[in-house]
């Protein structure tokens, strides 16, 4: 008969978690091969089954929200990000989740403040440590919302500068 395994045991628990690890991670990228082959709707059931295990993994919260992002479910990634975000505040891959949905569904000012929150910090590292590859889409959405969000000059301001450029010439 075999012995019982005492939980309390600090090498037993360092096995516990090194196992699940394991297994998050299998489940993981399971999860990301259903989706690339076209199965998004299994690979976000088998991070859904994940979740119900590890309810406070930022790292499956944050899978779920990016898979979610690309089946264009928005608020529902958008929620999933700002729970891994609770987790871990300066989650790059979440940030910028987080940040792409928001834009999607309108919500310009909060997008480009954690998208400006990404190019800086330990949200900076964040991303360049797991997916360096987003770094230009951030960077492009950035430029693309400062863009939009900029206020556009009244038309009476319009009027004046040209008064003033016709002025400037035609004085002495």
């Amino acid at each position: 008969m075999q012995a019982r395994k005492n939980a309390n045991d600090p090498q037993v628990r360092d096995e516990i978690s090194e196992e699940a690890a394991m297994l998050l991670a299998a489940a993981r990228n399971a999860a990301f091969a259903e989706a690339s082959q076209g199965r998004l709707g299994h690979g976000l059931d088998l991070l859904q089954a994940a979740l119900q295990h590890e309810p406070q993994s930022h790292d499956l919260l944050s899978d779920m929200a990016a898979l979610l992002l690309s089946a264009g479910e928005l608020a529902l990634a958008a929620a999933h990000a700002r729970s891994a975000l609770e987790i871990s505040p300066h989650h790059g891959p979440s940030l910028y989740s987080l940040a792409f949905s928001l834009s999607g569904l309108g919500e310009l000012s909060e997008a480009r403040e954690l998208l400006r929150r990404l190019t800086q910090g330990e949200a900076l590292d964040s991303l360049v440590a797991e997916a360096p590859e987003l770094l230009v889409l951030v960077q492009t959405e950035l430029e693309r919302l400062e863009a939009a969000t900029r206020a556009p000059v009244p038309a009476a301001v319009h009027a004046m500068l040209a008064q003033l450029s016709e002025a400037s010439r035609t004085a002495p």
